[in-house]
Formats: structure tokens, sequence, C-alpha cells
């Protein structure tokens, strides 16, 4: 059964693709009103929550946790796996190890999106991508010595070079070499770069751990003109075992978002139960 979830942030923040943010209690009361199984927590730095505190609230609300976002090391932080100072780099790896243990807990997927970074100017292509090679492979190793999975999600040409479309991030996944990597799925990237959704979820297969969901043009589901029906076929022929997460921006507001996109997946995905 393909269960649903929306990002939410721990913390205020400025990436504007996260629905909510801030008032987390009023926020999750929000979310499990409007029937979500679950949210996706956005978390700059695990040393900042009390892990405790945070699965008391989502517990008391019959809210899981699929996956962590660490966009906000990159965002707030400038945190990656490819900047040209090895100290930022080695702080990144870091940033993403500490958040192994809250991810086992859960069994959440410890999402690398914009963490992987960009190439920066005077830096070579191949280089970059050998540091963040490089990188995933620290990662992953602490992941699999801690008992968490990371989730790679392939992002558009306009924000990075580095890892575009999901065929690119499987020929990364068997570079790296490790089963605790795989592919996080983003329809509204996957409009931009990938030749065909429902091909490419297909070729994912079962290295697909996190699907986000987004229109065309990055609001709520319904809202574009990607076919969410098709998608949500495509996930339930698979047999995909996870979350459909939305991950757009919070327009006209975070309420409406979160509202209008479960309007439009509840009755697909009980058109497919």
């Amino acid at each position: 059964m393909i269960r649903t979830s929306i990002v939410l942030s721990t913390h205020q923040a400025r990436f504007n693709a996260v629905a909510f943010k801030g008032d987390f209690e009023n926020n999750v009361r929000t979310i499990a009103a409007l029937g979500y199984d679950g949210v996706e927590l956005a978390i700059r730095d695990p040393k900042l929550v009390d892990p405790d505190a945070l699965l008391a609230v989502l517990e008391a609300h019959g809210l899981t946790v699929p996956a962590i976002g660490t966009g906000q090391a990159w965002g707030e932080e400038g945190l990656s796996f490819t900047d040209p100072d090895p100290a930022v780099r080695a702080a990144a790896v870091e940033r993403v190890c500490e958040h192994v243990p809250f991810a086992a807990r859960t069994g959440a997927a410890i999402i690398i999106g914009l963490l992987r970074g960009i190439v920066r100017l005077g830096v070579e292509q191949e280089q970059a991508y050998a540091w963040m090679v490089e990188a995933l492979r620290r990662c992953t190793d602490a992941a699999a010595r801690g008992g968490a999975r990371l989730a790679l999600e392939p992002i558009n040409r306009y924000e990075t070079t580095l890892i575009n479309s999901v065929p690119e991030c499987l020929a990364l996944i068997a570079e790296v070499g490790s089963d605790c990597l795989g592919v996080l799925a983003d329809t509204f990237h996957m409009n931009i770069e990938d030749v065909s959704i429902a091909g490419s979820l297909r070729q994912a297969g079962p290295h697909l751990f996190h699907v986000h969901l987004a229109d065309s043009n990055r609001w709520y589901p319904g809202a574009g003109h990607i076919d969410f029906r098709a998608v949500l076929r495509t996930l339930d022929e698979m047999g995909y075992p996870g979350y459909v997460s939305i991950e757009a921006v919070p327009m006209p507001d975070a309420e409406t978002c979160a509202r209008e996109s479960i309007a439009t997946l509840r009755p697909l995905l009980d058109a497919i139960e």
C-alpha cells in the first residue's frame, strides 16, 4: 500500500519547497487532520533537535517519519560534497553521518539532494563528480554500520549538473557500490529531465527508496500537467512499498497546498488499493 507524507521542517527555513515550517506541534496536528500517514522531516542539524520530543508529538498524532531531508545544510550553511574546501566537504559528510542514529530509529531514508553540491567555478566536472562519489562511499559506510539508508535525488540541470536523471542516479549507485544507497524520484525534476516518468520509475525498481510529488510548476499535485494517476498506478504495479511525499512550494499557502495535494491523491490511491 502506498502511503502519503508531506515535508515538514523542524525549524524555520529559507528553502521554498517546504510547505510547513515553524510551529512544529501545530503543523503536525494540521497534517494529521488532513489525513496524511507521515511527515518527511527537514532537519538542518540533528544536534538542534530532541528526537524523543519530536517522536512523542508525531506518535501522539499517528504519524511516521519516512525520510529525513538534509537540504538545509546546503541552503543555510553551504555544506556540500563538492566544495573546493576539503573542510567543508568533510563537514558535509559528517552532517549526513550524524543523521544515521535517528534514521535507523525511525526507518527513515536520509535524503541527499543539493547537499551533493554543484560544480563550483574553477572546478572540473570530473573532479566534482569524484568528490561526490568519495563522500557517498563514506556516508554509505556509516549508514551500513548504523542500519540506515541514503536516498539520492536526481535534480534538474538548472540547479546542478551532478546527477540530473534517474538513469544517471542508477549509474552512480552502481559506481558507489552500496546497497544502502537508493533513488529518490521527484516528479518535478523528472518532468524536466527524464524521458518518461513511468519508465524511469520502473527502471529504478528495487533501488527506489522514496518519491517526491510536485506538479510541473512545483505547486501541489493537480495544479500543473503531470499525470499523477499514471505515476501512482506505476508505483502500485511495481509493488513500491514506500511513501509518496509532497515537496511542493507552499502556494497559495501551506495549508492549501497540503489540502489540495491530499484531495488529488486520495481518490487516485483509493482507486488502486
